[in-house]
C-alpha cells in the first residue's frame, strides 16, 4: 500500500464543496474519487487538507489516498486528469510515507477573497469573483483587516451551522491588498471556522462601504455572536491556495494563485 500526495485545482461553481455529501450532491472529493478508483482499478479514499463551501474554488487544495496499484507517477497524472471534468485538475503528485496526512498534519491553510470593485459586471469572471461596483475606502479597509491577525474568538464570525468544537483561531496574517480594480483579502490561520473567511469579508466590505468604523470589530468580537457581525460575502472570490506541512514531507511549491490575478507572491 502507497501513500500519495496531491494537489488539486478547481473551479467550485458546479459542486456543492469539497466534502462528499448524500447521493445526488455533486461534490470535488466525491467526483475525483470516482476517476482515481477507475484509474486504480479498486476503491479509493481521498482525504483533504480541508473542506469548501459550495462554489467555492481552490488552486493548492493538498489531500493524500492510499493504493496498491501499481502505476507511474506519470500515469497517475495523465490517467486521472483525462477523466476527470474540466473544471477539476490535479497538478501534481509525490509519493508520501504513511506519516503523511494531508489534514491532520497541515500546520496553517491560507485563502485568498478577490473583489473585483468597477461599476461594470464583468462577463469574464462570472463566478470567479465577487463584483462591487460602490466606491469603496480602500485604505479603511486594509487598516480593518489587520484586526484579525493574532490569537482570537471567531465565534461572532463563525456560521450556525459551524460544527467545531471551540471558536478560537490563531491568524498569522490577514492584509488586504489592492491590485488594479481587485481587492485581494489573503489570510491564514491555523485553522478556519464555517463561514469564517466570507464572514470576515462581509465586515470589511461593509467598513468600506462607510457603514462602521474600524473599531466596530472590536465590539464583533466581545459580542461572541454571528447576529453582532454583518453579512455572509459570496462564495465566488474565494480560494483555498495553500495548506502548510513540516519541510520533512518536501511537497512541490506552486504559485499561490488564482493564476489569472498574476498577483505578486
Amino acid at each position: 500500500m502507497q501513500r500519495f500526495a496531491v494537489g488539486i485545482e478547481f473551479s467550485g461553481a458546479n459542486y456543492r464543496g469539497w466534502q462528499t455529501q448524500q447521493p445526488g450532491v455533486a461534490s470535488v472529493q466525491e467526483t475525483i474519487e470516482k476517476v482515481l478508483s477507475k484509474v486504480a482499478n479498486e476503491p479509493v479514499t481521498l482525504h483533504g487538507a480541508g473542506r469548501t463551501d459550495a462554489g467555492v474554488h481552490a488552486t493548492n487544495l493538498v489531500a493524500h489516498f492510499d493504493s496498491c496499484a501499481i502505476r507511474s507517477l506519470h500515469g497517475w497524472l495523465r490517467g486521472c486528469n483525462s477523466q476527470l471534468p474540466k473544471d477539476i485538475s490535479i497538478q501534481w503528485i509525490k509519493e508520501m510515507d504513511e506519516n503523511f496526512h494531508a489534514r491532520f498534519k497541515a500546520q496553517a491553510r491560507r485563502y485568498r477573497y478577490i473583489v473585483y470593485n468597477h461599476p461594470i459586471r464583468p462577463a469574464l469572471l462570472h463566478k470567479q469573483v465577487t463584483h462591487i461596483y460602490d466606491a469603496l475606502d480602500v485604505d479603511k479597509m486594509v487598516q480593518a483587516a489587520t484586526k484579525f491577525e493574532g490569537t482570537h474568538n471567531f465565534e461572532s464570525f463563525r456560521a450556525a451551522a459551524c460544527q467545531s468544537r471551540q471558536p478560537v483561531r490563531h491568524v498569522s496574517h490577514c492584509r488586504l491588498i489592492r491590485h488594479g480594480q481587485y481587492l485581494v483579502l489573503d489570510i491564514q490561520a491555523d485553522g478556519f471556522l464555517h463561514h469564517m473567511v466570507r464572514n470576515i469579508m462581509g465586515c470589511l466590505l461593509e467598513i468600506g462601504q462607510g457603514m462602521y468604523d474600524i473599531d466596530h470589530i472590536d465590539s464583533i468580537f466581545a459580542a461572541e455572536d454571528r447576529k453582532a457581525a454583518g453579512i455572509t460575502a459570496a462564495p465566488d472570490g474565494l480560494y483555498f491556495i495553500q495548506a502548510e506541512y513540516p519541510q520533512q514531507f518536501n511537497l512541490p511549491q506552486v504559485p499561490l494563485g488564482p493564476h489569472w490575478l498574476n498577483l505578486p507572491e
